[in-house]
């Protein structure tokens, strides 16, 4: 094996068969969060080593917090798929990616675990001290590719990572009941507007003035990252503010 740890922390090593060269420059600016979504750990972990699956990740973190490093931080892992952040779409390129272990909403979604968190902190600490990775450049999969995928998911603590010092975040707007409502087949210049500010956050949206399925997806996306209160794909008024907020602070 001529993988060699690239972090400080205690980890395994475990090399996975699907890995490249980086395309392009080869920085890496971004850290993409996912969950597992199958029955076990360990499954998992064979999945994301074995040739035939066709993918791959940098990193695991098990529920106990145990970490096994799988691809070198200087490669290219196959775990973004089809995706766009900010103009960019060969999200592998830029980023180094995270699996965290969680059966996901298919085998019984649960709560991540204290001891995982910390390791998924500790982690993304030490990734970010060694890279020129910008807080809002630290996603979940599901903000990259609304329309395929959901992880980590509305459990996942990014509250906790942002006061550890990690991605960008703010508290959200309270939600609710009544008030602004966007939803699917409204369009016009409120529409608009909302698209107009995910795009401005990163998430690949179309200015249409309609509120098509794509937004439907991105907008639900962004609830599973930043208002998971209720994840529903409308943008109801405490979405569109805290959407508001974000951007305002963007620079802060």
């Amino acid at each position: 094996m001529s993988l060699t740890a690239d972090s400080g922390l205690s980890c395994t090593l475990r090399e996975a068969a699907n890995f490249e060269g980086r395309r392009g420059d080869g920085a890496i600016d971004m850290l993409v969060l996912h969950y597992t979504g199958m029955v076990s750990g360990e499954a998992a972990l064979e999945q994301l080593c074995a040739a035939e699956s066709g993918v791959s990740c940098h990193y695991l973190v098990f529920e106990d917090g145990c970490i096994v490093q799988m691809v070198a931080e200087q490669d290219r892992a196959w775990h973004a798929g089809v995706s766009y952040w900010r103009g960019e779409t060969d999200i592998n390129s830029r980023s180094i990616g995270i699996e965290i272990v969680n059966p996901g909403h298919e085998f019984g979604y649960r709560a991540f675990p204290d001891a995982q968190i910390g390791a998924v902190v500790d982690l993304c600490r030490d990734i970010v001290g060694r890279n020129p990775i910008a807080p809002r450049n630290i996603v979940a999969h599901s903000d990259i590719a609304p329309d395929r995928k959901q992880d980590p998911g509305e459990l996942f603590p990014w509250d906790r990572l942002y006061r550890a010092g990690v991605g960008h975040w703010v508290a959200p707007e309270p939600f609710e009941t009544g008030g602004l409502a966007l939803e699917q087949g409204d369009a016009g210049a409120q529409v608009a507007a909302l698209q107009a500010g995910l795009v401005t956050y990163g998430y690949g949206v179309s200015e249409s003035g309609a509120f098509d399925p794509a937004t439907v997806q991105a907008v639900t996306a962004f609830q599973r990252h930043f208002r998971q209160a209720r994840v529903d794909g409308v943008a109801d008024a405490s979405t569109v503010a805290t959407l508001r907020r974000l951007i305002a602070t963007l620079d802060a």
